[in-house]
């Protein structure tokens, strides 16, 4: 009898990273965060999340999604908050 190891309950494989990654998409896509511009891909053995979002709490929402999906994987996280500023003098109109 030929013994191999299954994986996690369900006899399914483990889910590699391309595959974690596309779920990773999927569900940044489908909830309220679907409307940035993040993206993940394998680099150098790592994932490489990067993007721009609005504010430092949909930064801190996307990371979570993140460590959910990437959990027990190499990830680096390039996101940019554009968070706007209050403008600390009047413009000046000629």
């Amino acid at each position: 009898m030929n013994t191999h190891d299954a994986g996690p309950a369900g006899g399914a494989p483990p889910a590699g990273p391309e595959y974690r990654i596309a779920h990773l998409q999927d569900r940044l896509a489908s909830e309220e965060l679907g409307e940035l511009g993040v993206r993940a891909e394998v680099r150098g053995g790592a994932v490489l999340v990067t993007g721009t979002v609005p504010s430092a709490r949909c930064r801190d929402d996307v990371l979570e999604v993140v460590r959910e999906e990437l959990g027990g994987l190499e990830v680096h996280c390039d996101i940019l908050v554009t968070e706007p500023s209050s403008p600390d003098h009047a413009e000046e109109l000629s």
